[in-house]
């Protein structure tokens, strides 16, 4: 059996309890080296074999796990965060149904989450903004054309910006020119939920400024919107007393 499992955003603690387990009883597990936090590798059993998958190919991976299966042994792929965003498990999972090789999948907690709990913020604040858009900058790998970042920004919804700290200039640049303005709050989190996590109030017009002041060029996130700096949102109308909900009358 193959588990894929979201090692969660970086603190080791931050794993479910699901994913523990499993990681617990493997007799081999691969794990993405360069985001996994590798002391969830303690939780592993001393017998266990481990790979870093980020000195291994696709097929590379692949191989290790038919190997695995032949001698009947246990399997996890641990992936940063929650392997749904940017994992890359698609493309391993079909291989396995062509094989015919049982998989699961146990999710985690995405650094997006972690980042959130860093500044203390909710994304979706009442009359500020109830939706999130995950994105990233065009790169060597690229994005659909439909999706490029002035687009989104013309919705003036949270926006959350993965693998795009080394392109911040033009990140500012394509954000301004779908709608934001240049004072548009917003946030670098740096490692979130490491222990050396960093986590930076900005602008939109600031924010390859602050990466610079701060030494930050990779593994951060970025967060855009008026939900950063929660100045100003409406109540929520679940808990008003003058709100009736199917769980309570209202009061008022």
């Amino acid at each position: 059996m193959i588990h894929f499992v979201g090692a969660g955003s970086g603190a080791p603690d931050l794993i479910t309890v699901r994913g523990k387990k499993l990681l617990e009883e493997a007799d081999v597990i691969i794990y993405a080296g360069s985001l996994v936090n590798p002391a969830l590798l303690d939780y592993a059993k001393e017998d266990c074999t481990v790979y870093n998958s980020a000195k291994m190919t696709l097929e590379e991976v692949l191989q290790v796990m038919f190997e695995a299966e032949k001698m009947e042994k246990t399997t996890v792929r641990l992936h940063t965060g929650d392997p749904c965003i940017y994992g890359a498990i698609r493309e391993q999972m079909d291989v396995l149904d062509e094989k015919g090789i049982s998989y699961d999948y146990c999710p985690g907690v995405s650094a997006f989450c972690g980042a959130a709990s860093a500044l203390n913020m909710e994304y979706t604040l009442p009359g500020v903004s109830q939706s999130v858009i995950i994105t990233r900058m065009a790169g060597r790998t690229p994005v659909p054309e439909k999706e490029e970042i002035a687009s989104f920004a013309a919705h003036q919804a949270t926006m959350v910006v993965f693998l795009s700290t080394g392109m911040l200039d033009q990140l500012s640049e394509r954000l301004i020119a779908g709608g934001y303005t240049k004072d548009t709050p917003a946030a670098i989190v740096y490692k979130a939920t490491w222990e050396d996590e960093k986590a930076f109030l900005c602008t939109v017009g600031t924010l390859a400024q602050t990466a610079r002041e701060h030494n930050i060029t990779k593994t951060a996130l970025m967060i855009i919107g008026d939900a950063v700096t929660h100045s100003h949102y409406n109540r929520s109308e679940l808990y008003n007393p003058s709100f009736t909900t199917e769980f309570r009358q209202a009061t008022e």
